[in-house]
């Protein structure tokens, strides 16, 4: 992974012009897929930390909540091993959408391709996107980049076999743009403002 090596330091957030981007219908180079996921992340608008350890995820997301004034907001956690993971950190969890602002989550795979987030009903239930909070902070790791949606999704069904989950979908638009692609992956998507927790792990 020597591309988060020389542009991310542990838990620093890298600004949106920190990675080249290319232009929507210019080809793909032949590049890394970390690199290749970094290029289309930033440029669906997502914000990006990196960190080496669960210490430098701990504090990310501690910066995160400060920056934001979330302190006293309770954040929904449908993912009841993510809530466990992060028991000691100053947060409050909810499980009703109603309840909070701020979506956090885990992701089955980050999509090098178009730089989207593949998740399922592991981490949206039985929830629509849009039914969920605009703020949205995911944590994921190294190991979860693939290079297409088909490959995220090949990777789901290795996984889980016969029990593959439902509701499978894709983040991608991390801010309005009305030049945004529409699959059918999107569909019914709404906008979000999206975080990234990156853990290093290979």
């Amino acid at each position: 992974m020597g591309l988060f090596d020389k542009l991310f330091g542990g838990g620093k957030k890298v600004s949106r012009e920190t990675a080249q981007t290319r232009g929507a219908h210019m080809p793909d180079l032949n590049i890394p897929v970390d690199e290749k996921f970094t290029i289309h992340f930033k440029k669906n608008g997502g914000k990006f930390l990196y960190c080496d350890s669960l210490k430098e995820i701990s504090q990310a997301l501690s910066n995160i909540v400060s920056e934001n004034n979330w302190q006293s907001e309770p954040f929904l956690a449908l993912d009841k091993r993510l809530s466990k993971k992060f028991s000691k950190e100053k947060i409050n969890y909810t499980d009703k959408a109603s309840e909070s602002e701020i979506f956090f989550t885990t992701c089955e795979h980050l999509i090098a391709q178009d730089g989207s987030i593949l998740v399922c009903s592991n981490q949206l239930l039985e929830n629509k996107l849009i039914d969920l909070p605009d703020n949205v902070i995911v944590f994921a790791t190294t190991s979860q980049l693939v290079e297409t949606i088909g490959g995220g999704l090949k990777m789901i069904k290795k996984k889980y076999g016969r029990s593959i989950p439902t509701n499978i979908t894709t983040l991608k638009h991390f801010q309005a743009n009305e030049e945004n692609d529409h699959d059918f992956l999107t569909y019914g998507s709404s906008s979000k403002n999206l975080y990234l927790l990156l853990l290093e792990d290979l």
